[in-house]
């Protein structure tokens, strides 16, 4: 549909101007929370340690649907009641979309960490760090915390700006609702653990298939995005995806870090300390494992680019849907 793609639009432009207003976000909190607080009630009342493997696995599977359910049924209410409206109404369902990218909130967080270096040196750039990655900030210098930051804006440039674009373009704001609790609920259960390794299994697959699509574009962006941006390598990136891509641990966030590695000839992913647990993965590109600030800012500068691209190629599909 023509108009999903206007609400799409609508709701880039929304986001990346003023992002989630912290106000809004005092006073009624965040869609994200309001699906977190349903999958932590469904998880509490439905994973229950007691039942055999196969069992908590069927309660995620019903865990995973009841979700969906919920917060589906409300989305193609809005609209189905709103698109007859013409444009009033589907600039209202681009207001209600623009809750859900993360182009804007993903760049300050990663900014905040080239800022953390720049000025406070290694302990600033590891609090920032910090507040988006998972892995022990102890365990990284400050060629680590880079890497770290770039490979966390390559992944959520897939995962929090490329994947819900594509879904909202499929199913406007039901498609993007629909990713959305998805991957809240992979965030939130999705995990090899005692606890969730049934539970969320339904949960962790489904992500991996609705994310194949937007990985790959979100590396063919970051590729288009280096043959445009001096100083980075579009024939990098391209080798990098199709060299080192499918050795990652993760069957799509390969892509978009491998792309990233590529064009800025770095190294990033391998080894990586969780707590005190070290994961094994595979390297993404062939470049300089030793990282600097500076590689930072170009990481940052290339995201920028990917996501106008993005922007210009739905204008460009809209224009082509309307006419």
């Amino acid at each position: 549909m023509p108009e999903n793609f206007l609400i799409l639009m609508g709701a880039l432009l929304i986001e990346a101007l003023i992002g989630y207003p912290p106000g809004l976000f005092r006073a009624i909190r965040h869609p994200v929370v309001w699906f977190g607080a349903l999958i932590g009630w469904l998880d509490r009342r439905l994973n229950l340690e007691a039942q055999s493997f196969a069992r908590r696995r069927a309660m995620g599977v019903l865990a995973l649907l009841v979700l969906l359910l919920v917060v589906l049924l409300p989305a193609a209410a809005l609209q189905l009641s709103l698109l007859p409206l013409g444009w009033g109404g589907i600039t209202a369902l681009a207001v209600l979309a623009a809750t859900l990218p993360a182009q804007r909130s993903l760049h300050q967080h990663v900014e905040a960490v080239a800022e953390g270096l720049e000025e406070r040196g290694l302990e600033g750039g590891r609090a920032a760090v910090s507040m988006i990655v998972g892995r022990n900030p102890e365990s990284l210098d400050e060629a680590g915390v880079v890497r770290a930051a770039t490979e966390s804006l390559a992944e959520n440039f897939s995962d929090g700006v490329v994947a819900p674009a594509f879904w909202c373009a499929l199913g406007g704001l039901p498609g993007i609702v629909f990713y959305k609790a998805v991957n809240t609920a992979d965030s939130m259960v999705g995990h090899r653990s005692a606890r969730h390794a049934a539970f969320g299994w339904a949960s962790a697959r489904l992500d991996d298939l609705v994310n194949l699509p937007a990985s790959r574009l979100a590396a063919f962006w970051i590729w288009l995005a280096a043959a445009l941006l001096p100083g980075a390598d579009a024939g990098g990136a391209w080798r990098a995806v199709w060299r080192d891509a499918r050795h990652h641990r993760s069957p799509n966030a390969g892509w978009p870090e491998a792309a990233m590695a590529g064009a800025l000839g770095l190294r990033l992913a391998g080894p990586r300390v969780y707590g005190e647990t070290r994961v094994e993965d595979g390297w993404m590109g062939d470049g300089r494992a030793a990282a600097m600030p500076e590689d930072l800012r170009r990481a940052l500068a290339l995201y920028r680019l990917a996501c106008r691209l993005q922007l210009l190629a739905l204008a460009w599909l809209s224009a082509f849907l309307l006419n």
